[in-house]
């Protein structure tokens, strides 16, 4: 009697996870995506103010409960630009804003023009890495500020592990600026950018390195310039990269009345230095008064 080597038929793996995906609890749900889907967020989101950017974000926006991790070079200092139109709108709603450890003296002639007033905003000199990260793992358990800016030269994985797990029970905002040079460390934090200022005439340009969802490689181009800046710009500005100069042309050098090569050589160079223009220099000039009878 022949063997059938037949089996029942399996339920096919996509079944098989939706399966698992329809009993997961709430909380678990919402923290998992598929890989080739961008994941949503596990807080609120607020607009970023940029929609191209907002797009590529999970949940479309800054998500809350999350360490947001902006990397850029040292002499760039963008992160203004990229988050003072999010922290405008959350502070219009009467948040605070904490900046701890920031590289220079927050100037209020340029953060009141992009909507911060100084009675909003906290600044908290630390200059430790050490210092930093106990200042903002305190803000983030306090539940008092909704919007912490972290200046973090140098951090080990561990302790962005940790400032993760704060940083999640947080329902605010949380970013942490540092330098390009980090972007090879290992990092705890779900979404990491990275921002440079572009050439003329890009504003500047975010790549996004990190998030919830698929690779995502092409740079986004962002037009935002400082308020300060604004009234002085044209109202159209150029949409490409200004045509390069013409090479210069050298001009033909007039006939010399006598070749340099003719003239003796004085010691003085500044009495008596070649003369562009052909004529005798005035060492020249005294001799020929001095031969005449």
């Amino acid at each position: 009697m022949p063997l059938s080597l037949s089996t029942p038929a399996l339920p096919s793996a996509t079944a098989a996870i939706r399966q698992l995906e329809a009993n997961l609890p709430a909380h678990v749900a919402r923290a998992m995506w598929r890989g080739q889907d961008l994941g949503g967020a596990q807080g609120e989101t607020v607009s970023s103010g940029f929609a191209e950017l907002d797009a590529e974000l999970p949940g479309g926006g800054w998500p809350g409960q999350n360490l947001i991790e902006i990397l850029q070079p040292v002499h760039h200092q963008a992160e203004w630009r990229l988050l003072s139109p999010a922290v405008a709108t959350l502070l219009q709603q009467g948040a605070r804003l904490l900046l701890v450890g920031p590289p220079h003296t927050p100037g209020l002639q340029g953060l009141v023009p992009e909507g911060v007033k100084p009675q909003q905003l906290v600044w908290l000199q630390a200059h430790t890495a050490a210092e930093r990260l106990w200042a903002a793992e305190q803000a983030l358990k306090a539940e008092c500020l909704s919007v912490i800016l972290l200046w973090l030269p140098q951090a080990r994985p561990e302790q962005l592990r940790r400032l993760q797990a704060c940083a999640s029970r947080h329902a605010g905002l949380c970013f942490v600026i540092r330098p390009l040079a980090a972007q090879a460390d290992a990092s705890a934090a779900p979404l990491r950018l990275r921002l440079e200022l572009g050439a003329w005439p890009v504003p500047m340009q975010v790549q996004v390195l990190k998030r919830r969802g698929p690779l995502h490689t092409r740079p986004i181009v962002l037009a935002r310039w400082p308020a300060g800046l604004r009234p002085l710009l044209p109202a159209v500005l150029p949409t490409a990269t200004p045509p390069a100069p013409r090479p210069m042309v050298p001009t033909q050098r007039p006939a010399t009345v006598a070749s340099a090569a003719s003239r003796p050589v004085l010691a003085h160079a500044l009495l008596d230095r070649p003369d562009s223009l052909g004529l005798p220099d005035r060492g020249a000039l005294v001799r020929a008064a001095g031969a005449q009878p």
